[in-house]
């Protein structure tokens, strides 16, 4: 039997879903970066970091919004993100994994 993911609208399909999350991410990069250079008065470099940083939830605390439309902008941006970041992960995850159709995930009872 072959692979379905060797199956050309399988393919196209998962690749078109990992595009759009890869493109989604980078463009929430994009946003942030901008968002915070413009409200923060940040560098373009420290706005960078400062999105990159917030969105992998890693936190290190060294910059922090100051402005009341950068908190609630950051509020927004982490739910967001953080969503997309994880829909793309998992989109990843799914292109390495194989798949096997008649696979149920039941170990027979063991």
């Amino acid at each position: 039997m072959s692979d379905p993911l060797d199956q050309p609208e399988i393919r196209y399909k998962d690749s078109a879903t990992y595009r759009r999350l890869g493109i989604a991410a980078i463009g929430l990069l994009a946003v942030g970066t901008v968002v915070y250079h413009q409200l923060e008065g940040w560098s373009w470099v420290d706005s960078l970091y400062f999105s990159t940083v917030a969105l992998t939830t890693v936190g290190f605390g060294d910059l922090t919004p100051t402005s009341d439309g950068a908190k609630l902008f950051t509020v927004v941006y982490l739910f967001v993100g953080v969503s997309i970041l994880l829909a793309f992960l998992n989109a990843r995850m799914v292109r390495r994994r194989p798949f096997h159709p008649h696979d149920d995930g039941d170990d027979g009872g063991a």
